[in-house]
């Protein structure tokens, strides 16, 4: 795997239809989660509060992953359980739209987790 050292060059080496569904996935990460730090951490693009780890995002061949998954809230989990692919880990596959929407939110709740975490 390559090192990259921006966001920007991380999704650079991805094809144009998936480098457009990384863009729309970072512009909904950096909206959901004002306040952080963009970067790169274990060669994927996370957003940091702080200098802890909030949310990543990452492009494969056939999906786009997002980590970890928020706990805590029956409801989310029920929604969120289609695209649960291990622990920690949601995949959204490529060859179907990809729910900004809920991935706003998990962003959202992972940000409210961390901020929670900096107030103890």
């Amino acid at each position: 795997m390559a090192k990259f050292e921006t966001v920007e060059a991380y999704i650079a080496s991805f094809p144009p239809d998936v480098r457009r569904t990384l863009e729309a996935v970072r512009a909904t990460m950096r909206q959901a989660t004002p306040g952080t730090e963009e970067k790169i951490s274990y060669d994927i693009p996370t957003y940091t509060l702080n200098g802890e780890r909030v949310v990543y995002f990452a492009g494969w061949k056939r999906h786009i992953s997002v980590y970890p998954i928020p706990g805590g809230d029956a409801a989310f989990d029920a929604e969120l359980a289609p695209y649960k692919a291990a622990r920690g880990t949601l995949r959204f596959p490529l060859d179907k739209p990809i729910p900004l929407e809920l991935i706003r939110r998990v962003a959202g709740q992972l940000l409210e987790h961390a901020r929670a975490r900096t107030l103890r």
